[in-house]
This record gives structure tokens, sequence and C-alpha cells, in this order.
């Protein structure tokens, strides 16, 4: 660029187009009418990489296990900075990216398989040939989903001494529970079952007494699951058949 010489003898140049690294810089005058023009002795100029500021924000928190969530990256200098790319990682595990920053300096992804539980989101944001890198994070808790559990038996009425086979069936809107059902008689434990990956477990039994009884099947819930019991079953055992001879 160029400056015109004031009544103090200077001239000046404003510029904010340097790029990252350093610049050796002169100044030449060209001289006028009554004097020689000049040349002045090398500045060297250094210009550094601008700080950045990266913050990140979810719109789901908390949010339920098999929710989605979305996870917003911003990367800001006086202004949106929309050079560079923007990694999502839990601990040392990229969950997203990289990813380009926008015309806003923004960055996203969407997630749904967070487990339950509180999850550290960090964004970083690799910088570029005029902006440093930053990163910013954000604390994620993910809620256990809700169950619905049913209980059946395969045969009722059924006949003492007789195998009944009972089924818990442990329901979600989305994925499927894992872990164990207690099967109860009113407040006795009569056994335990594990869920299958269709969400079932069951027990068979021969040892129920003849008359009435109050079934229930309680899952216990695991770490994306919350516990639920079902409604009681009325399970009636006859007396069985004899023959005297």
């Amino acid at each position: 660029g160029t400056g015109t010489v004031n009544g103090s003898g200077q001239a000046t140049l404003t510029i904010s187009t340097l790029a990252v690294g350093s610049h050796s810089i002169t100044a030449e005058y060209g001289g006028d009418a009554n004097y020689n023009g000049s040349t002045s002795s090398i500045l060297s100029q250094t210009v550094t990489n601008s700080n950045t500021t990266t913050t990140i924000v979810s719109n789901n928190n908390p949010s339920t296990y098999g929710g989605s969530v979305t996870f917003t990256a911003t990367v800001t200098n006086s202004g949106a900075v929309t050079e560079g790319t923007v990694t999502f990682k839990e601990g040392t595990t990229v969950l997203a990216g990289p990813t380009t920053l926008d015309g806003s300096g923004q960055a996203s992804f969407s997630t749904s398989s967070l487990n339950g539980g509180s999850h550290i989101i960090v964004a970083e944001y690799s910088g570029s040939g005029s902006f440093a890198p930053s990163g910013g994070s954000v604390t994620q808790v993910v809620n256990k989903a809700n169950t619905t559990t049913s209980v059946s038996s395969d045969i009722n009425p059924s006949t003492f001494g007789q195998p009944v086979t009972l089924t818990a069936m442990v329901t979600n809107g989305g994925g499927t529970p894992t872990g164990t059902v207690t099967f109860k008689d009113g407040i006795t434990t009569i056994g335990t079952g594990t869920v299958n990956g269709s969400g079932q477990a069951t027990l068979t039994i021969s040892t129920l007494a003849v008359g009435s009884h109050s079934i229930t099947a309680e899952y216990g819930g695991d770490g994306n699951y919350n516990g639920s019991t079902s409604s009681a079953l009325s399970q009636t055992v006859n007396k069985a058949n004899t023959t005297t001879n």
C-alpha cells in the first residue's frame, strides 16, 4: 500500500490482510522536487494465528435413551469463523467429523446411540491458516428409558404337579432391554429368568400348590432401561385326579 507524507514527515498504512507468518516490511520514500528518495531498513512483522472460541450446545439435555440429540458447535473470533473443521468426541472416541464449518461458523451432528448416564461431549476446532485451534465441551445426561412388563401362563388353569411355563415380556418403544426378571407369587419369589433378545424371560414351575396364585413379573432394569412390574396374573391350580384300585 501507499501513504502520503504529512507535515510531520510521516506516512501511514493500516492493513489487516497479512497472512500468518513472518513478513519483511520496508518503507520506500519516492522523493520530491527538493528531496531524494530513500528506503527504510527491514522491519520483521510477525503475524500469529488469531485466537478462537469454540462452544457446543445440545438441543435435548437431559435426553432419554434411544432419543435423538443434536450437538451444535460454534467457532467465533471477533465474528463467525468459517474456515476449518470440527471433530466431535467423547474421550478419545470420535463420534463425528471432521465436519466443515458452515457460513455461520457452525458444525453439528445428531445421534441416538448414547447409553444411559453422563457423557462429556467435546467439540475440537482444527484451526486454519489464520485461526488458532480451540475446543469446548458439554455434559450430556441420558436418562434411562421406561419399560412395560407383562406376564402370561401357558396353562391356566393347571393341575397340581403339572409344569407351568410363565413368560414375562419386557417392552420399550425402541430397543430391547437386557437383565433379569423375578417371578413372584404374592410376595414370595418363585424364580428368576434372563431377558433374551426378544425381550422375554421364562420360568417353568411345577410346585405351585392347589389354589389361586397371584403371579407377578418384576423386571430389574439395566444400564439403559428402568425396571417395571407386571400386573398380577391369577394362576389357578386344580387338584390332580387319582385312580384307586
